[in-house]
């Protein structure tokens, strides 16, 4: 019997406006699911890391004249990759079916009899003039909201635009998609019977650290746009709730507002910093340096064993988040039951460490106040009685020697598990790398000597008055060695102490 082939399916995803915060768990699931990710210009490029390593990622960007892939092409990748057997998550900036084209894009698979899902997104028509501080409906302003777009089809003769209406409706109007056309536009609702006096406000990247607001009236919004060089993508809310912005204008007040940082973690580790300094304002650039894999296939056979073995041993020793990671992958490959560990004590390099071990339900039995390698092997000899301890350290490749030479002088019988192994991150996905050559930044950050040399193995030239934030003194040491002007070193060697780090560096 021949095998029955694999049907393929398209989720056709609202991406939010942006915020990584604001997109759905539909759609996140889609991402993680998805054999092929095609992304436009308005996704947040960020989202691509929830996808599988071997997804093909495929940039269907458009922009006001300037299209990657016309939408004709779009809709024939959708149906040629889901009738391979594909599943395919198509990511629309916003909700797919506001302005998005989802509707055609739809109608295109089910012509070609191929399954799909509308999941819905935040659309920019409401969330946009929510992070300016402007609410689109409010009991004092008004109850009613007509939403219209400012682009319309090229090819069209005339206008469908009705203006007449749009200008005569009450409440709150949002418009996508005008900037370009904007005296066009605003001349065109003065004429049709629009207060000119109206307060009318622009909001652009919204939901972002990019985001910028201008405000004005319909008289007035285009010049002002054309003096402070306003450009799109941006949504404009026009009526009395504009007027709003005054009191609750919560966002764009952070204390990283305007601040471009560069986050040079791993793909993987680098949501947890870049979270929290965009919660604080700051326009985010995750530019991944370096990837962490499992050790050679020679080096992982000895650790394997070795954390088999693991109840064996009086001390297991971590100095890294990853450590604990790939030693508890290895762990509950081979054992069910996590009584299995023995009676180890285990020993810590830093709370980042200490944390990742408490995922296991682990606790620490020891732990330096300062958080490197040298302060943990000095705790060890004034601690402890390390002669004839067997001790386990599970370790990455290439790191540093001081920890085993220490113990081992001091008499330890020390196994060293070689259970990862850092490499240069030779993509960007999420087009990082391409932003910072074009629009530089104002600090960057380094939390590994590792991630400083894998970033400056790119090639890629610091910008002129960067300033360089270390998470701790082995990173300082590196980013020194390699005669680079540190600005700060973070007081605690950790992400947080990294962010409070930033923050100095903001108020300077």
């Amino acid at each position: 019997m021949a095998e029955q082939k694999k049907q393929g399916i398209c989720y056709l995803v609202g991406a939010g406006p942006g915020d990584p915060g604001l997109m759905t768990l539909r759609g996140k699931e889609c991402i993680e699911l998805a054999d092929v990710v095609v992304y436009d210009y308005l996704s947040n490029p960020d989202f691509l890391q929830w996808a599988r390593p071997d997804a093909e990622l495929i940039y269907a960007g458009k922009k006001s004249k300037n299209h990657a892939i016309p939408q004709g092409g779009i809709n024939q990748l959708l149906v040629e990759k889901a009738k391979q057997g594909k599943i395919v998550t198509r990511l629309k900036g916003g909700d797919p079916l506001v302005f998005g084209r989802g509707g055609e894009e739809a109608g295109e698979l089910v012509e070609a009899g191929i399954k799909f899902e509308f999941v819905p997104g935040i659309s920019s028509t409401i969330a946009g003039p929510a992070y300016a501080g402007i609410p689109v409906t409010h009991r004092d302003h008004c109850s009613q909201l007509t939403i219209f777009t400012g682009h319309e089809d090229p090819t069209k003769e005339e206008s469908s635009i009705d203006y007449q209406q749009i200008a005569n409706a009450p409440g709150t109007k949002v418009m996508l998609m005008g900037v370009e056309r904007l005296p066009i536009i605003t001349q065109s609702l003065i004429d049709s019977g629009a207060d000119p006096d109206t307060p009318m406000a622009l909001v652009r990247w919204a939901t972002t650290g990019q985001q910028k607001t201008i405000t004005g009236t319909i008289k007035t919004i285009a010049d002002i746009a054309k003096k402070t060089n306003f450009k799109a993508p941006a949504v404009a809310v026009i009526g009395g709730v504009v007027g709003c912005r005054e009191t609750l204008n919560w966002f764009e007040d952070r204390p990283l507002r305007g601040k471009r940082v560069v986050v040079t973690r791993t793909r993987k580790q680098s949501s947890k910093l870049s979270r929290q300094l965009r919660e604080l304002g700051a326009d985010v650039l995750e530019m991944p340096t370096i990837r962490i894999m499992r050790s050679d296939d020679d080096d992982y056979r000895e650790f394997a064993k070795m954390v088999i073995e693991a109840h064996t041993y009086e001390w297991l020793i971590f100095t890294s988040p990853n450590a604990v990671e790939y030693f508890f992958d290895a762990f509950y490959k081979a054992r069910e039951d996590a009584r299995e560990i023995g009676g180890c004590r285990i020993a810590a390099v830093g709370p980042g460490t200490k944390a990742k071990l408490a995922e296991y339900h682990m606790g620490v039995d020891m732990m330096p106040d300062i958080h490197v390698a040298e302060e943990l092997a000095a705790k060890f000899e004034s601690d402890v009685s390390v002669e004839n301890t067997t001790m386990l350290w599970v370790r990455a490749k290439d790191a540093r020697d001081v920890l085993s030479s220490r113990l081992i002088e001091a008499g330890a019988i020390l196994d060293e598990g070689i259970a990862y192994q850092t490499v240069p991150e030779t993509e960007d996905p999420t087009g990082s790398r391409k932003r910072f050559e074009n629009e530089g930044a104002d600090i960057i950050t380094f939390t590994s000597a590792s991630t400083v040399e894998c970033f400056l193995d790119l090639g890629l030239e610091m910008p002129a008055g960067i300033k360089i934030a270390s998470i701790g003194p082995i990173t300082s040491q590196a980013i020194l060695d390699e005669e680079l002007e540190l600005a700060i070193e973070a007081k605690s060697h950790d992400i947080p102490g990294l962010v409070e780090a930033v923050l100095e560096l903001a108020k300077e």
